[in-house]
């Protein structure tokens, strides 16, 4: 039985967006809809409409939306949204100017900066003219390596008024990581910066550029963003020059805007890349930026004023969709750094002091402060905060617990689950309806997503494949390089022809909302029965000793074993009686087949840069088999305590 945990107002229902929108559709549709279920069961039974709709709604700039909204969206891949239409998503993101905070910038507690959208114009505006001075012109990359800084932004829309493409990493990354992603795309020009702050160290960049510049040949110009220090020396760096004299013959003017098709390229986004190289996906302008804007003002009721936090890397899909609020003419609030420096309350100091209004983490952010006993709500005001939306992973019915009980009573959490491949959601918020426990509120506006059996047969009340059934405008555009459309088609659509198939093990609820059990291609298979990771992580992690944990399913005696590994607090051992523990809480409150056959302490659990821990990996590597990219990996050498495990032998 679902538990509720939260509802609207009745005058924050009445002054949504959400709202508004649904009178708007009734009035220009006749869509005769009441109530946000039926708002998405229309938008996608008359999805031309709908998003149409969409563009209006949301004042897109540009020319369109044109007679047809899309050529065949039964066509998966392949179907043309906005044929007719052209526009610059720069141009979109800039449409206010002015005073006003258009970006605040905290890193951790070193540095603090503001730029008022007058000031983001002049910066974009001479980026601009420095780039295309540098010969950056429509469909050229730029790349950026990069922490999550203003500047950051500004390059971006800076290259995607020009028209060219921005693809982005953090600066994290070690030098195989960044070849291996940038070497595939050949940007013509490079921008990093000196270095970045990580719990309150600084940690230097030039000598990672200087052996990643010689292996991207492409590369013409490399511009180094002053952070960490005044005025690096740049000697070691080839082809190097300071953002200072980069745009030091330029100054600012109104910036120029070429509108191209809706499907323009945008973003070169990356998988994980821990099964073998990156996949470079490839966005498009018109796609990123009407369902992103669709998501900022429809699911979260972003609108002008609103001020945004997104605790994101450079890395992340996270960060572009944060970057669109300024499409909802929105304040960003950036950060970069350590989300847990100086005790884990900055993001909340951050929040008090910016007057934050929507608040958005990663699950396994909001598990380690409630395992760390912080308590918020009796700390910070957080009295702006309307809006906390985790994603990265499953947020488990404790964590919805924690954020009601110890950071905000009244609050929209909203648990959000999409992806890179997408660069948007699947299933997310809704702020005029209700949030229980351990759900995602709702399915997408626009988006069929419907759960799957094996034969590829849609199913209600069961677990089974989250698959998008109807196209839709953020589909990527196909993978760089990739011309024949061979594995743009394997990755997603080899399961269920003609069906985009996610890789996420779901479920409906009765209430309209969706629990996530993990992915699709981790879960558990013991004696047949399919069984979702996050069902087991729900349970360990609950236990006070417990600061992580990971499972995997083992290929034992002609059949798969479930294998847990858990990460304890310091000083705490696996003892035989936390082993019981651990498994009479599996069992009580799953099934026996969930309880795993070997429970294993490890010092470190591998995740990616973004916190994703790598369930695959560790199967390959306690399989004997290859990781073929470490460097995907933020921790890549905690895969090296689970290879010849001596307690999984027997």
């Amino acid at each position: 039985m679902s538990v509720l945990l939260w509802q609207p107002s009745k005058e924050r229902v009445e002054k949504s967006q959400l709202t508004a929108f649904i009178h708007a559709a009734n009035q220009r549709f006749g869509a005769a809809v009441d109530d946000y279920e039926t708002l998405r069961q229309w938008s996608v039974a008359a999805a031309p409409e709908f998003w149409r709709l969409v563009w209006e709604a949301c004042g897109i700039i540009g020319d369109g939306p044109g007679g047809v909204v899309v050529d065949d969206i039964h066509k998966m891949p392949g179907a043309k949204w906005f044929p007719e239409a052209r526009l610059n998503f720069a141009e979109n993101l800039l449409r206010r100017n002015g005073d006003g905070d258009a970006i605040v910038f905290w890193g951790e507690d070193k540095v603090k900066r503001r730029l008022s959208f007058a000031e983001l114009h002049g910066l974009v505006s001479r980026l601009q003219q420095a780039l295309t001075a540098a010969g950056v012109g429509v469909g050229d990359r730029v790349a950026g390596y990069l922490p999550n800084l203003p500047e950051s932004v500004a390059f971006m829309l800076a290259a995607s008024s020009l028209g060219a493409i921005w693809s982005s990493a953090s600066p994290d990354f070690g030098v195989q990581g960044v070849l291996d992603r940038f070497g595939q795309i050949a940007p013509k020009v490079l921008v990093a910066a000196d270095g970045y702050f990580y719990s309150g160290k600084s940690h230097d960049c030039l000598d990672k550029l200087a052996a990643i510049v010689p292996g991207i040949a492409s590369v013409e110009t490399v511009v180094i963003v002053g952070y960490t220090r005044e005025r690096a020396d740049l000697a070691a760096v080839p082809k190097a020059v300071h953002l200072d004299d980069f745009v030091a013959p330029f100054a600012a003017q109104p910036v120029a805007f070429t509108r191209l098709a809706f499907d323009h390229p945008l973003y070169i986004m990356y998988s994980s890349g821990t099964t073998g190289a990156p996949k470079c996906i490839v966005h498009s302008a018109g796609g990123a930026l009407i369902q992103q804007l669709k998501e900022h003002r429809l699911h979260c009721d972003v609108r002008r004023d609103d001020r945004v936090f997104y605790f994101t890397t450079c890395g992340w899909m996270m960060w572009n969709w944060l970057v669109a609020g300024l499409a909802a003419e929105a304040t960003l609030l950036l950060y970069d750094g350590n989300p847990s420096h100086l005790g884990g309350n900055i993001l909340f100091d951050f929040a008090d002091a910016e007057a934050m209004t929507l608040f958005g983490t990663s699950a396994k952010w909001i598990d380690a402060i409630a395992k760390a006993g912080l308590e918020p709500i009796r700390t910070h005001r957080l009295t702006s905060v309307r809006t906390i939306c985790s994603t990265g992973s499953v947020l488990a019915p404790e964590g919805f617990d924690y954020v009601y009980a110890k950071i905000k009573a009244d609050v929209q959490l909203a648990s959000i689950s999409g992806g890179t491949d997408i660069i948007s959601c699947f299933m997310l918020g809704n702020p005029v309806g209700p949030v229980y426990r351990g759900e995602i509120q709702a399915r997408g506006l626009g988006m069929k997503v419907e759960v799957y059996d094996e034969a590829g047969v849609p199913v209600e009340r069961a677990k089974g494949e989250l698959v998008c059934s109807q196209a839709f405008p953020s589909m990527p555009i196909g993978f760089w390089r990739d011309e024949s459309g061979e594995k743009y088609h394997a990755a997603y659509f080899d399961k269920f022809p003609g069906v985009w198939c996610h890789g996420d093990w779901i479920e409906l609820t009765a209430t309209g909302g969706v629990v996530v059990y993990g992915r699709s291609d981790a879960t558990l298979n013991p004696g047949g029965v399919r069984i979702g990771t996050a069902e087991i992580y729900r349970q360990v992690e609950q236990i006070d000793e417990v600061l992580e944990s990971l499972v995997i399913g083992q290929d034992w005696s002609a059949d798969v074993r479930v294998v847990l590994f858990v990460r304890l607090r310091p000083g705490v051992s696996l003892t035989p009686e936390l082993e019981a523990l651990i498994r009479k809480r599996i069992r009580d409150n799953t099934t026996p087949r969930h309880v795993p056959a070997k429970i294993v302490q490890v010092a470190d659990i591998p995740r990616t840069k973004s916190g994703k821990i790598v369930e695959l990996a560790v199967r390959d590597v306690v399989h004997g088999r290859a990781v073929k990219n470490r460097e995907a990996l933020a921790n890549p050498e905690a895969l090296d305590l689970f290879r010849d495990c001596p307690e999984l032998t027997g």
